[in-house]
């Protein structure tokens, strides 16, 4: 009997396509806490992580981290606690509702982050070798689509 392949429902690139995507992810965060062992860092891929949107974003809440990010809140609640012990983050009561707290980076937050950032792109660097602008950017084009395609589902 001839067998069947479903079309439909399975698709060999694009399971190529997110083996790929998968493979890269895990190198990059394995080089990122290589890095961060060798330079004697104290902190996690997912601390860099929080450290890196507090940064972009001062002044937000532990929530808009949950939404923006898509983890598990009780996850996050221990990164940033973690992270506010260890003098990183600061937390300020918001002024408009008491319940909700602000967070920024501490000044010992802020150099941690520059140097946790040339680090990182010192790693980015080097897997973008290769790669011309224009690629990168049809790359990203890519991936956008991709993920426009994910949030729909949503």
């Amino acid at each position: 009997m001839k067998t069947q392949v479903d079309k439909v429902n399975h698709s060999p690139a694009a399971d190529r396509v997110f083996d790929a995507i998968h493979t890269v992810m895990h190198l990059y965060r394995s080089s990122r806490s290589q890095a961060f062992r060798e330079e004697e860092r104290d902190i996690t891929h997912m601390e860099s992580r929080v450290l890196d949107y507090f940064a972009r974003h001062p002044g937000a809440t532990q929530s808009d981290l949950v939404l923006h990010s898509g983890r598990d809140k009780a996850q996050l609640t221990r990164l940033v606690r973690g992270l506010r012990d260890r003098g990183y983050l600061e937390a300020q009561e918001d002024e408009q509702d008491r319940r909700s707290v602000r967070l920024s980076l501490s000044a010992q937050g802020q150099t941690l982050q520059r140097q946790l950032r040339k680090s990182g792109a010192q790693i980015l660097q080097r897997a973008v070798e290769g790669l011309s602008a224009e690629q990168c950017e049809e790359l990203v084009q890519l991936l956008q689509v991709m993920q426009g395609n994910l949030e729909r589902q949503r």
